[in-house]
């Protein structure tokens, strides 16, 4: 990426208030393991976690929108303090515009998180989407930006410090954890 399309990147991170993410192959690396008794387990990434708490510390609103119902995906999402869960929804176009008409939201202000093709039509609305890195090669295309870490492995800790380094809010973050920067 040119230093002229990473510029512009963060032109469009600087105006994001909400982000929403897909679930696997983004919070999950997209693996599904399922129990002989049939219930399903999912791997989440933990520093993925910390970047989502530090974001939603600095105001900004987190969602997901997954066409799979699971358990432990509201589990995880309740966790991390995500009100905003939507499970089951193969629509995620609908989903997405009736959240940000209730957030009262233009598309400028929001970012989606996506790999595969169901992601494809909300990524067309928004102003950030991006593809996690090993996403589907038609997400790349739709995507403003793309993760160097794959979907499960770091790609939301990616997403969440480059709108908090656009938006100036990093440092600040660092510093709640002690870090000097």
């Amino acid at each position: 990426m040119t230093n002229d399309q990473m510029e512009t990147v963060f032109e469009k991170a600087k105006q994001i208030r909400l982000v929403i993410f897909d679930v696997d192959g983004v919070l999950t690396d997209g693996s599904l393991y399922i129990g002989e008794d049939g219930q399903e387990y999912k791997a989440f990434y933990a520093p993925d976690g910390l970047g989502i708490k530090l974001l939603q510390a600095t105001g900004i609103i987190i969602s997901i929108i997954t066409a799979r119902n699971s358990p432990v995906v509201t589990h995880r999402m309740k966790s991390l303090g995500i009100q905003y869960i939507y499970q089951g929804k193969l629509d995620k176009l609908s989903i997405y515009k009736q959240l940000s008409k209730e957030l009262q939201l233009k598309s400028q202000q929001v970012a989606y998180v996506g790999d595969d093709l169901i992601d494809i039509p909300v990524m067309q609305e928004v102003g950030l989407a991006i593809a996690v890195a090993n996403a589907h090669f038609l997400v790349a295309k739709q995507a403003h930006w793309q993760t160097q870490a794959s979907g499960g492995r770091g790609a939301a800790r990616e997403v969440c410090e480059l709108i908090m380094q656009a938006q100036g809010t990093y440092a600040a973050q660092l510093a709640h954890l002690g870090i000097d920067n």
